[in-house]
Protein backbone atom coordinates (compact mmCIF):
# COMPACT_ATOMS: atom_id res chain seq x y z
CA UNK A 1 0.00 0.00 0.00
CA UNK A 2 3.00 2.31 0.32
CA UNK A 3 3.01 2.98 -3.39
CA UNK A 4 -0.43 4.56 -3.14
CA UNK A 5 0.54 7.07 -0.49
CA UNK A 6 1.87 10.53 -1.17
CA UNK A 7 4.44 12.56 0.71
CA UNK A 8 1.86 14.66 2.53
CA UNK A 9 0.40 11.51 4.07
CA UNK A 10 3.83 10.35 5.21
CA UNK A 11 4.32 13.67 7.02
CA UNK A 12 1.44 12.81 9.37
CA UNK A 13 1.87 9.05 9.87
CA UNK A 14 4.64 6.67 10.70
CA UNK A 15 5.32 3.02 9.95
CA UNK A 16 4.97 2.20 13.65
CA UNK A 17 1.29 2.97 14.12
CA UNK A 18 0.05 2.56 10.54
CA UNK A 19 -2.34 -0.38 10.03
CA UNK A 20 -1.22 -2.55 7.14
CA UNK A 21 -3.36 -2.17 4.05
CA UNK A 22 -5.32 0.85 5.36
CA UNK A 23 -5.05 4.37 4.00
CA UNK A 24 -5.28 7.06 6.65
CA UNK A 25 -7.16 10.27 5.76
CA UNK A 26 -5.12 13.23 4.65
CA UNK A 27 -5.64 16.19 6.97
CA UNK A 28 -6.79 19.39 5.23
CA UNK A 29 -4.11 21.84 4.18
CA UNK A 30 -3.59 24.64 6.69
CA UNK A 31 -3.69 28.19 5.39
CA UNK A 32 -0.68 30.19 6.50
CA UNK A 33 -1.71 33.82 6.24
CA UNK A 34 1.84 34.95 7.10
CA UNK A 35 2.86 33.98 3.57
CA UNK A 36 -0.39 34.97 1.91
CA UNK A 37 1.51 37.25 -0.46
CA UNK A 38 3.28 34.25 -1.97
CA UNK A 39 6.94 33.73 -2.67
CA UNK A 40 6.90 32.20 -6.15
CA UNK A 41 6.79 33.88 -9.52
CA UNK A 42 3.21 34.29 -10.80
CA UNK A 43 2.51 31.73 -13.47
CA UNK A 44 4.83 29.02 -12.15
CA UNK A 45 1.90 26.57 -12.22
CA UNK A 46 0.38 27.66 -15.53
CA UNK A 47 -0.47 24.73 -17.80
CA UNK A 48 1.71 24.08 -20.82
CA UNK A 49 0.11 24.34 -24.25
CA UNK A 50 0.87 20.92 -25.70
CA UNK A 51 -0.68 21.91 -29.01
CA UNK A 52 2.19 24.22 -29.91
CA UNK A 53 5.18 23.08 -31.88
CA UNK A 54 8.49 22.99 -29.95
CA UNK A 55 10.26 26.32 -30.18
CA UNK A 56 13.53 26.27 -32.08
CA UNK A 57 16.59 28.45 -31.60
CA UNK A 58 15.64 31.86 -33.03
CA UNK A 59 17.09 32.68 -36.43
CA UNK A 60 19.46 35.70 -36.21
CA UNK A 61 18.50 36.67 -39.75
CA UNK A 62 14.87 37.21 -38.77
CA UNK A 63 15.24 38.20 -35.10
CA UNK A 64 16.19 41.84 -34.60
CA UNK A 65 18.06 42.43 -31.33
CA UNK A 66 18.98 45.93 -30.06
CA UNK A 67 22.72 46.35 -30.36
CA UNK A 68 23.14 47.50 -26.75
CA UNK A 69 21.33 44.41 -25.47
CA UNK A 70 23.30 42.12 -27.76
CA UNK A 71 26.62 43.60 -26.62
CA UNK A 72 25.74 43.24 -22.94
CA UNK A 73 24.63 39.62 -23.31
CA UNK A 74 27.73 38.71 -25.32
CA UNK A 75 29.92 40.35 -22.68
CA UNK A 76 28.31 38.17 -20.00
CA UNK A 77 28.72 35.04 -22.13
CA UNK A 78 32.45 35.75 -22.49
CA UNK A 79 32.91 35.53 -18.71
CA UNK A 80 32.05 31.84 -18.41
CA UNK A 81 33.60 28.63 -19.77
CA UNK A 82 30.06 27.40 -20.45
CA UNK A 83 28.13 30.25 -22.06
CA UNK A 84 24.85 28.90 -20.65
CA UNK A 85 26.02 30.09 -17.22
CA UNK A 86 25.26 33.61 -18.46
CA UNK A 87 21.52 32.87 -18.59
CA UNK A 88 20.67 34.84 -15.42
CA UNK A 89 22.63 38.04 -16.27
CA UNK A 90 21.38 37.81 -19.86
CA UNK A 91 17.78 37.65 -18.68
CA UNK A 92 18.41 40.50 -16.24
CA UNK A 93 19.77 42.58 -19.11
CA UNK A 94 16.75 41.74 -21.26
CA UNK A 95 14.45 42.67 -18.38
CA UNK A 96 16.14 46.05 -17.93
CA UNK A 97 15.75 46.74 -21.64
CA UNK A 98 12.11 45.62 -21.97
CA UNK A 99 10.85 46.23 -18.43
CA UNK A 100 10.14 42.52 -17.86
CA UNK A 101 11.00 39.14 -19.33
CA UNK A 102 8.45 39.47 -22.10
CA UNK A 103 8.20 36.98 -24.98
CA UNK A 104 10.21 39.40 -27.14
CA UNK A 105 12.85 39.75 -24.41
CA UNK A 106 13.14 35.96 -24.04
CA UNK A 107 13.28 35.48 -27.80
CA UNK A 108 16.02 38.08 -28.27
CA UNK A 109 18.14 36.71 -25.42
CA UNK A 110 17.73 33.19 -26.80
CA UNK A 111 18.79 34.39 -30.23
CA UNK A 112 22.01 35.92 -28.92
CA UNK A 113 22.83 32.95 -26.68
CA UNK A 114 21.87 30.37 -29.35
CA UNK A 115 19.48 28.62 -26.96
CA UNK A 116 15.84 27.68 -27.20
CA UNK A 117 13.39 30.13 -25.58
CA UNK A 118 12.21 27.26 -23.38
CA UNK A 119 15.64 27.00 -21.78
CA UNK A 120 15.52 30.66 -20.72
CA UNK A 121 11.85 30.52 -19.71
CA UNK A 122 12.74 27.71 -17.29
CA UNK A 123 15.35 29.97 -15.69
CA UNK A 124 13.16 33.08 -15.65
CA UNK A 125 10.24 31.25 -14.04
CA UNK A 126 12.44 29.99 -11.20
CA UNK A 127 14.00 33.22 -9.97
CA UNK A 128 11.47 35.66 -8.54
CA UNK A 129 13.45 38.79 -9.37
CA UNK A 130 13.00 37.96 -13.05
CA UNK A 131 9.50 39.18 -13.86
CA UNK A 132 7.48 36.99 -16.22
CA UNK A 133 4.52 39.37 -16.29
CA UNK A 134 4.36 43.15 -16.85
CA UNK A 135 5.23 45.16 -13.74
CA UNK A 136 5.90 48.76 -12.79
CA UNK A 137 9.36 50.10 -13.50
CA UNK A 138 10.00 51.02 -9.86
CA UNK A 139 10.74 47.81 -7.94
CA UNK A 140 10.09 48.17 -4.20
CA UNK A 141 10.77 44.92 -2.36
CA UNK A 142 9.86 44.92 1.33
CA UNK A 143 11.69 42.29 3.37
CA UNK A 144 9.15 40.26 5.38
CA UNK A 145 11.40 37.67 6.98
CA UNK A 146 11.56 37.23 10.74
CA UNK A 147 13.74 40.20 11.76
CA UNK A 148 11.88 42.72 9.61
CA UNK A 149 8.51 41.17 10.40
CA UNK A 150 9.07 41.57 14.14
CA UNK A 151 9.97 45.22 13.53
CA UNK A 152 6.80 46.02 11.58
CA UNK A 153 7.50 44.95 7.99
CA UNK A 154 3.93 43.80 7.37
CA UNK A 155 2.55 47.22 8.36
CA UNK A 156 5.23 48.87 6.21
CA UNK A 157 4.25 46.73 3.22
CA UNK A 158 0.56 47.52 3.64
CA UNK A 159 1.26 51.25 3.88
CA UNK A 160 3.43 51.19 0.76
CA UNK A 161 0.74 49.34 -1.17
CA UNK A 162 -1.88 51.85 -0.02
CA UNK A 163 0.34 54.82 -0.94
CA UNK A 164 1.07 53.48 -4.44
CA UNK A 165 -2.35 51.96 -5.17
CA UNK A 166 -3.38 52.57 -8.77
CA UNK A 167 0.06 53.77 -9.87
CA UNK A 168 1.27 51.47 -12.68
CA UNK A 169 4.84 52.71 -12.26
CA UNK A 170 5.27 50.81 -8.97
CA UNK A 171 5.98 47.14 -8.37
CA UNK A 172 5.55 46.82 -4.60
CA UNK A 173 5.71 43.34 -3.12
CA UNK A 174 7.01 41.31 -0.23
CA UNK A 175 10.40 39.65 -0.42
CA UNK A 176 11.34 36.62 1.63
CA UNK A 177 14.73 37.93 2.81
CA UNK A 178 17.05 40.73 1.71
CA UNK A 179 19.84 39.97 4.18
CA UNK A 180 19.91 43.32 5.98
CA UNK A 181 18.54 42.46 9.41
CA UNK A 182 20.51 45.26 11.11
CA UNK A 183 18.37 47.92 9.42
CA UNK A 184 14.99 46.25 9.86
CA UNK A 185 12.36 46.98 8.70
CA UNK A 186 13.90 47.70 5.34
CA UNK A 187 13.20 47.62 1.63
CA UNK A 188 15.08 47.48 -1.64
CA UNK A 189 14.10 50.49 -3.76
CA UNK A 190 15.22 50.00 -7.36
CA UNK A 191 18.16 48.02 -5.99
CA UNK A 192 19.04 50.48 -3.21
CA UNK A 193 18.82 49.13 0.34
CA UNK A 194 16.96 51.54 2.64
CA UNK A 195 16.19 51.15 6.34
CA UNK A 196 15.02 51.22 8.96
CA UNK A 197 11.88 52.72 7.39
CA UNK A 198 9.19 54.10 9.67
CA UNK A 199 5.58 53.85 8.51
CA UNK A 200 5.32 57.62 8.74
CA UNK A 201 8.15 58.01 6.21
CA UNK A 202 6.31 56.13 3.48
CA UNK A 203 4.69 59.22 1.84
CA UNK A 204 8.10 60.93 1.66
CA UNK A 205 9.73 57.78 0.25
CA UNK A 206 7.05 57.31 -2.42
CA UNK A 207 7.26 60.97 -3.46
CA UNK A 208 11.06 60.72 -3.77
CA UNK A 209 10.71 57.67 -6.00
CA UNK A 210 8.16 59.42 -8.20
CA UNK A 211 10.39 62.49 -8.54
CA UNK A 212 13.47 60.41 -9.35
CA UNK A 213 15.24 61.53 -6.17
CA UNK A 214 17.48 59.33 -3.97
CA UNK A 215 15.19 57.37 -1.61
CA UNK A 216 15.70 58.44 2.03
CA UNK A 217 19.43 59.23 1.55
CA UNK A 218 20.11 59.28 5.27
CA UNK A 219 18.97 55.68 5.57
CA UNK A 220 20.63 54.11 2.57
CA UNK A 221 22.81 51.17 3.51
CA UNK A 222 25.48 52.03 0.95
CA UNK A 223 25.90 55.51 2.48
CA UNK A 224 26.32 54.39 6.08
CA UNK A 225 29.62 54.98 7.79
CA UNK A 226 31.98 52.04 7.80
CA UNK A 227 35.24 51.04 9.43
CA UNK A 228 36.55 50.78 5.88
CA UNK A 229 37.06 54.39 4.70
CA UNK A 230 36.64 53.29 1.09
CA UNK A 231 33.42 51.31 1.64
CA UNK A 232 30.89 54.16 1.81
CA UNK A 233 31.32 56.56 -1.06
CA UNK A 234 29.17 59.68 -1.25
CA UNK A 235 27.16 60.17 -4.42
CA UNK A 236 27.43 63.50 -6.20
CA UNK A 237 24.44 65.67 -5.38
CA UNK A 238 23.19 63.38 -2.60
CA UNK A 239 22.94 64.19 1.07
CA UNK A 240 25.82 63.40 3.40
CA UNK A 241 25.83 59.83 4.74
CA UNK A 242 24.13 59.53 8.10
CA UNK A 243 24.34 56.48 10.31
CA UNK A 244 20.82 55.55 11.45
CA UNK A 245 20.32 54.92 15.15
CA UNK A 246 20.51 51.25 16.06
CA UNK A 247 20.04 49.21 19.20
CA UNK A 248 23.82 48.92 19.58
CA UNK A 249 24.21 52.47 20.89
CA UNK A 250 26.77 55.09 19.97
CA UNK A 251 29.75 54.16 17.77
CA UNK A 252 32.91 53.07 19.64
CA UNK A 253 35.71 55.60 19.82
CA UNK A 254 39.47 55.22 19.98
CA UNK A 255 41.89 53.14 17.98
CA UNK A 256 42.45 49.40 18.17
CA UNK A 257 45.95 48.49 19.33
CA UNK A 258 47.94 45.31 19.24
CA UNK A 259 48.37 42.58 16.64
CA UNK A 260 45.28 41.24 14.88
CA UNK A 261 43.78 38.02 16.21
CA UNK A 262 44.39 34.83 14.31
CA UNK A 263 41.54 33.90 12.03
CA UNK A 264 41.85 30.20 12.67
CA UNK A 265 43.75 28.30 15.32
CA UNK A 266 45.78 25.29 14.13
CA UNK A 267 44.33 21.91 15.11
CA UNK A 268 45.86 20.28 18.18
CA UNK A 269 48.33 17.42 17.58
CA UNK A 270 46.80 13.94 17.70
CA UNK A 271 47.00 12.18 21.03
CA UNK A 272 49.40 9.28 21.14
CA UNK A 273 48.17 5.95 22.39
CA UNK A 274 49.54 5.10 25.83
Amino acid sequence: MIGRRNRREFAHTSAVDEPQGELLPVPPARDVSRFGHGSRVPGWDDAVDLGKDPAQIPDPATTPVPQALRSEIEAHMAKYPDFRSAAIPALAAAQRHHGWCSPDAIWQAACVMRLTPGYLIAVASFYDMLETRPVGRHAVYVCTNISCSLCGADELLDRLKDETAGDPQFNVRAFECLGACDIAPMASVDGVYVGPIAVGEVPILVEQIREGLPPLPGKQLRLRKSTDPGAARAIAGAADPVTPTTSYGAPMSGEAAGPPAKIEAPPPPPEEDA
